[in-house]
């Protein structure tokens, strides 16, 4: 019997089931992640093996409504998923969590523009840039969309995508601001994605001109930043959660996983690696390092916990819509988190030393992954306390529509 069979509309468990067997099949592909993992790093795209098992996992229909075929679970099991993934490729965690949340996202938009997209299709891959890097003008039934959208992860594995764009009255003033979703067929794909890090994602830029956007897959991003969403009002109390904190919080699973990784290697190299330059044969006779890695495990810790707690917070609060003081809050241990696991790959790194930079060695692979990943403008950490402080000071300037 398969997952489907088990997590299915048919027969659903709960959550708590359906996570712990969706994460126990994850951890189950960190063998064949690993094995792909340099290729593609080299080759700068997830190997189509990796996707597959990623499918066959349904790891793309985690956050995919129940009468689609999904499994329709939460924020924690997202990030647990992820998680399990980054330990094993930071990449291929990447883009399956990317895919997965960004079919969330599709399910936000009205239930026609659902069906368009999941109806013939259930492991419809959906990915997108936010960022309003395009421009609509308004045409008999839609809008007429041209822009160009970069650091699309996941392009090459892509079969929609939603991108941002300014929405723009006659007079060229601008009227909202949007997500549209687009079939990938109709958008061309450039090769822009040449990174030190988080490579295997293919972030490359989608290219679209005069496309046209049928009214039914347009969602007002400013009004969606307040829960306001255009979908039918059903059973579904996943669809209900905070839109800015579940698109950015997201994105933290795989650094937590790079984190772990790059915990255990340090510590099983330590058994064995001599320090050199000193009396000590083993590593893991240094005080120094033993400290180091003290340290570098406690700042894991904080950011875990830091993670979890807001997940938790999110998937509670899919009932009614979070406060925006909880929701700035969410945005600033976000950002806090990520640059927890940076700092503490780092210490790892100088415990371990400079065979941690070699070509064949992992640890330069994690430090690359985490250290370009944790730059996503989601998880900027000054952004996220900017936005906290003028939270708890009670000023009400709006520095970002993802809150």
């Amino acid at each position: 019997m398969s997952i489907t069979d088990r997590v299915g509309e048919a027969s659903v468990p709960s959550i708590e089931r359906a996570r712990e067997e969706l994460v126990k099949r994850a951890a189950g592909l960190r063998p064949l992640l690993r094995e792909c993992a340099a290729r593609g790093d080299a080759e700068r795209v997830v190997p189509q093996e990796v996707v597959d098992a990623l499918t066959e996992a349904g790891v793309f229909r985690l956050l995919t409504p129940r009468r689609f075929g999904g499994y329709e679970t939460d924020l924690r099991t997202l990030t647990e998923v992820s998680e399990a993934l980054g330990e094993a490729d930071g990449s291929a965690a990447w883009v399956g969590m990317i895919i997965s949340v960004t079919n969330w996202l599709a399910c936000l938009f009205p239930d026609q523009a659902q069906e368009d997209v999941f109806g013939a299709d259930p492991d419809a891959r959906v990915t997108g840039v936010a960022a309003p890097t395009g421009s609509g003008e308004r045409v008999p039934g839609g809008w007429r969309v041209t822009g160009r959208w970069s650091y699309n992860s996941g392009a090459p594995y892509a079969t929609w995508a939603a991108v941002g764009a300014l929405l723009k009255e006659a007079d060229g003033s601008v009227r909202d601001q949007a997500l549209m979703l687009i079939p990938a067929s109709e958008l061309a794909v450039e090769d822009t994605w040449h990174m030190a890090g988080m490579r295997g994602t293919a972030g490359n830029t989608l290219v679209g001109r005069d496309v046209f956007v049928p009214e039914h897959r347009v969602l007002s991003v400013p009004a969606a930043a307040e829960g306001a969403y255009p979908r039918s009002d059903r059973d579904e109390a996943l669809y209900g959660a905070a839109f800015g904190p579940m698109l950015l919080l997201c994105l933290a699973g795989p650094l937590l996983g790079l984190g772990k990784a790059a915990l255990d290697t340090v510590v099983e190299a330590a058994g064995t690696k001599p320090l050199a330059f000193t009396v000590h044969g083993r590593q893991a006779d240094s005080i120094g390092v033993q400290t180091q890695i003290a340290q570098a495990a406690l700042q894991l810790e904080t950011a875990r916990l830091l993670t979890y707690q807001a997940v938790d917070e999110v998937d509670r609060g899919v009932v009614g819509p979070l406060a925006y003081a909880t929701r700035a809050h969410i945005r600033a241990r976000t950002g806090y988190a990520a640059q927890q696991v940076v700092e503490a790959i780092n210490t790892l790194l100088n415990a371990h030393g400079s065979a941690a930079f070699a070509d064949d060695s992992p640890l330069q692979r994690i430090w690359r992954d985490a250290n370009t990943a944790a730059r996503h403008a989601g998880l900027v950490p000054a952004v996220g306390l900017e936005v906290y402080g003028k939270s708890l000071l009670g000023i009400h300037d709006r520095v970002s529509h993802m809150v």
